[in-house]
């Protein structure tokens, strides 16, 4: 695996294309790493006769602000979030005929760290599209795969890639193109386990003894050196060997973990899953700061409730707001799992994506746990939202 990395840091170092999968046996998209400087009409005509694909400028946080797109929605979530960005093109060739010249045209002035928007009009012929903060650590994206080894590589954090529809019907043709143009492959938990190998990405800051209602715990308290957030773990007995850990991964929220909330079962859920891992006398809660809201913060968690008043649902109201319906990554928590000693787990949840997510980086799940708490008459449509809109497996009891 750390072979095939540093292979493919050579490859780019020398000015050459790779494409980046998903995974090698089972991926939808494919997206092929390029040199600006070597994108030609030969390539593309090539390709675009056997594959539908979209040219895609890659880039950080701080030249999509440089470029102005940060208003694009509101505090920046935007880019936070890797939201659908503009198609833009370069106002210098906007009369030109050629499609390759506006698109190569249009790369240089993205490439130019002199460019504003002012340079560029939208719609355009690129599409712009902006890593999350801490790259494949935080997001599994082929933009977050293609500018951390552009970062490996020793080069300036800015690619160009072409996004490719790969299908059952079309997967082994797009193999025998890989072939035929000598482009090597490289997969995301490739990238995800040089990058855990060989960074450190959160540091244990101090533990302390926690008494709580459900039982004695100690506590970890970790800080977040991509993003500065500081997260808990709370912990139950000895973890041994690290297998088979009962688990529960809590998304901080105010509202209903504080305050005490009926819209939502947040507090609920954290009080049952200390308590089952009480029980069991082995395990960890790990609560974790950030997911405000499925991470679209507290002010925001706060006008989609407005929202909901008028009768939009959790997802319509996220996305009335110009949000996502869920923006939570799991990246960090898995570090702190690993940190911890975890390698397999029992995973107290609901939610088939956070399995997924946290799969992605390395740790097993052995068994997923159902987390069951009462329902109620305010939190009714918000949890059948969860199970019909987002997949959610919630058994529905409403308390009386």
């Amino acid at each position: 695996m750390i072979k095939n990395i540093q292979n493919m840091i050579n490859i780019i170092q020398n000015g050459d294309s790779i494409t980046i999968v998903d995974d090698y046996q089972d991926f939808s998209t494919a997206s092929i790493l390029m040199n600006p400087e070597k994108i030609n009409r030969i390539f593309l005509e090539s390709l675009s006769k056997q594959f539908n694909y979209e040219m895609t400028f890659c880039l950080e946080t701080q030249d999509l602000e440089r470029l102005g797109f940060k208003s694009l929605t509101s505090e920046g979530f935007i880019y936070r979030f890797n939201q659908k960005l503009p198609k833009v093109i370069s106002k210098s060739v906007v009369s030109e005929n050629d499609q390759l010249i506006k698109q190569i045209s249009t790369i240089n002035q993205l490439l130019d760290r002199n460019s504003t928007k002012d340079n560029f009009v939208s719609p355009g012929v690129i599409q712009l599209s902006c890593s999350t903060i801490g790259g494949v650590l935080r997001r599994t994206g082929h933009t977050e795969a293609a500018l951390d080894l552009k970062k490996m590589a020793g080069q300036y954090p800015a690619a160009v890639i072409l996004q490719i529809e790969v299908n059952q019907n079309n997967r082994d043709l797009f193999i025998n193109f890989l072939r035929e143009n000598n482009s090597e492959a490289v997969s995301l938990s490739e990238i995800i386990e040089y990058r855990r190998q060989n960074e450190k990405q959160v540091e244990l800051f101090s533990t302390s003894q926690l008494p709580t209602a459900y039982g004695d715990f100690k506590a970890y308290a970790y800080k977040s050196l991509i993003d500065g957030f500081s997260h808990i773990a709370l912990v139950k007995g000895d973890i041994g060997d690290g297998e088979n850990v009962l688990v529960r991964v809590h998304s901080e929220c105010l509202t209903g973990d504080v305050l005490g909330s009926l819209r939502c079962d947040c507090g609920e859920q954290l009080h049952a899953a200390l308590k089952k891992i009480e029980n069991e006398k082995r395990g960890v809660l790990l609560y974790f700061r950030g997911h405000e809201g499925r991470s679209i913060g507290l002010l925001n968690k706060i006008a989609a409730y407005d929202l909901q008043d008028k009768g939009l649902d959790t997802v319509e109201a996220n996305i009335e707001l110009g949000l996502p319906a869920d923006a939570r990554d799991y990246g960090t928590g898995a570090q702190i799992l690993s940190d911890l000693g975890i390698k397999s787990m029992r995973l107290l949840t609901n939610n088939p994506s956070k399995r997924a997510g946290l799969e992605g980086y390395g740790l097993k799940i052995s068994e997923k746990v159902a987390l069951i708490v009462e329902s109620n008459s305010e939190n009714l449509k918000y949890l059948n939202t969860k199970k019909e809109k987002m997949g959610h497996e919630i058994p529905m009891n409403e308390k009386k």
